[in-house]
């Protein structure tokens, strides 16, 4: 492979290769795997960042381990905001999260901010709640410190308040440099007021400005009616893909936010809708107008029956030929029924999805089947179903919720709990490097041809190959490690090379 400028010039086998021989500098990757660079979908860096450095709660065998770990990092910085992330009850002993009190005797006067692994509830400190005490009179407060909604809300925007500027960059830093080791060569910013700063993507450009990092494409999560939400957005909003991403129309099912059509299996709830369909129809209509994506947050039946509703309410309104060119997307789509999926695709809405989200809390046994119950729960995540029916598909992590790693998110679509929804290893590796681009509405980028960015990543790969050339990720088999990342010729990663 030739690069000049950044671009490719040149691909073909060792002897055509030996025409070139005024090339600057030869390197020699002794048989490794070289591929297009693989793109995460849907990533929130400085929250990604924050967890690479604080408490890991997703490593904690129960209850009372988490208690210990919070109680040892509060001993080490007494006077540092203390975040964690990743508890997830339904692991755990206990069946239950820490409460107020627990919390409390554990850290001491320490701000706490506790999220759950699904992002989408927590458990707060006393001290974090003296710094805005309205949270304890919001919507989502549960008077035992855990907090979703409204109230969620508000003790992230403490948590904001108490990080600096460069605490953030930081943050961003180290997530786009952790997303560069495992031949990321670009992520999806998914911001959203209720979530992080709008400030953050200013930070975002000004370090890929100084450092060599992966490319960054930002969504904004506001709806289009709120003035205050918009604020901050600038005239010259070009590098401003959509108003989408986390504009979330329900929540998520480990915090049984999820907006249903029956109630949860282990609980009386059917979850929480936030947008109906008419204000899906008008943020549809005028992101469409304004050559905007618009994007939603959607995973239970129940909010997805109300954005095809919104979609087709705005389809009458701009037309079908309008909605395709928007390609507008939706995150997650965890729950869609086969007529949703035939809408998807015959509008030419990408679904963002999450093969790791099978992985993780798949199966007869697994936290979807305890929100659900096992008849529910079996059809999660249809990603075949997607892709066969036609619907664009782009992989990604919901980093923090799932760690920065794409080879673990095409082995999860390639070993689906469900044998139906399974893809083969070529289809989930275009959907986690191709299928990024498309979803951004980039169909050029993503491939290794002449003319073509020079974008890849460079692989060691211990176990088997398929017919396509690519790792078969068989059960068991290392995945390949990642030893060079390329964007547009300019190297973003390099693994030291062993002795």
């Amino acid at each position: 492979m030739l690069v000049v400028d950044g671009k490719i010039a040149w691909i073909g086998d060792e002897a055509a290769a030996d025409c070139h021989d005024d090339v600057d500098t030869t390197v020699d990757l002794h048989g490794r795997l070289v591929t297009p660079g693989f793109v995460d979908a849907h990533v929130h860096l400085a929250s990604t960042g924050f967890a690479l450095s604080t408490v890991d709660l997703g490593a904690a065998v129960s209850l009372t381990d988490a208690l210990d770990r919070l109680a040892a990092a509060a001993a080490r910085h007494p006077n540092d905001l203390l975040l964690a992330h990743g508890w997830d009850e339904t692991t755990w002993p206990e069946s239950r999260p820490m409460t107020l009190a627990e919390v409390d005797a554990a850290v001491g006067p320490a701000v706490a901010y506790l999220s759950r692994v699904d992002s989408h509830s927590a458990v707060v400190s006393s001290a974090l709640v003296e710094l805005d005490p309205t949270i304890s009179s919001l919507d989502g407060w549960h008077g035992d410190g855990r907090v979703e909604r409204e109230a969620h809300h508000a003790a992230r925007q403490v948590t904001h308040r108490l990080s600096s500027p460069d605490q953030r960059a930081a943050a961003i830093l180290a997530a786009l440099r952790d997303a560069a080791s495992r031949g990321l060569t670009s992520v999806h910013e998914l911001n959203a007021p209720h979530i992080a700063p709008f400030a953050d993507f200013a930070t975002i450009r000004e370090l890929r400005a100084r450092h060599p990092l992966p490319d960054v494409a930002c969504y904004w999560g506001a709806r289009l009616s709120d003035a205050d939400a918009l604020a901050e957005v600038p005239d010259d909003d070009e590098w401003l893909l959509g108003f989408a991403g986390d504009l979330c129309v329900d929540g998520a099912l480990g915090s049984r936010t999820a907006s249903l059509l029956e109630p949860y299996h282990d609980a009386d709830t059917s979850g929480h809708l936030y947008l109906d369909a008419a204000a899906i129809r008008d943020q549809v209509v005028e992101c469409t107008e304004r050559g905007k994506q618009a994007g939603f947050h959607v995973i239970g039946d129940r909010a997805l029956q109300e954005v095809a509703e919104g979609l087709r309410l705005a389809t009458d309104k701009v037309g079908t030929a309008a909605m395709a060119a928007g390609r507008h997307r939706l995150e997650h789509v965890e729950m869609p029924d086969p007529a949703s999926i035939a809408l998807l695709a015959s509008l030419g809405v990408v679904a963002s999805v999450q093969p790791p989200f099978d992985a993780a809390w798949g199966g007869i046994d697994g936290m979807y089947a305890r929100r659900l119950g096992s008849a529910r729960a079996a059809p999660m995540n249809p990603l075949a179903s997607m892709a066969r029916a036609g619907v664009v598909l782009a992989f990604g992590s919901d980093s923090p919720v799932t760690p920065l790693d794409p080879w673990a998110g095409v082995r999860a679509a390639v070993h689906h709990h469900n044998a139906d929804e399974r893809l083969p290893v070529a289809a989930a590796f275009e959907a986690h490097t191709r299928g990024g681009h498309r979803a951004r509405r980039d169909d050029e980028s993503g491939v290794l041809r002449p003319g073509a960015a020079a974008t890849y990543a460079v692989w060691d790969v211990a176990g088997s190959l398929t017919s396509d050339g690519l790792p078969a990720l068989e059960p068991g088999e290392p995945l390949p490690a990642c030893i060079a990342t390329v964007v547009s010729g300019r190297v973003v990663h390099t693994a030291e090379e062993e002795s």
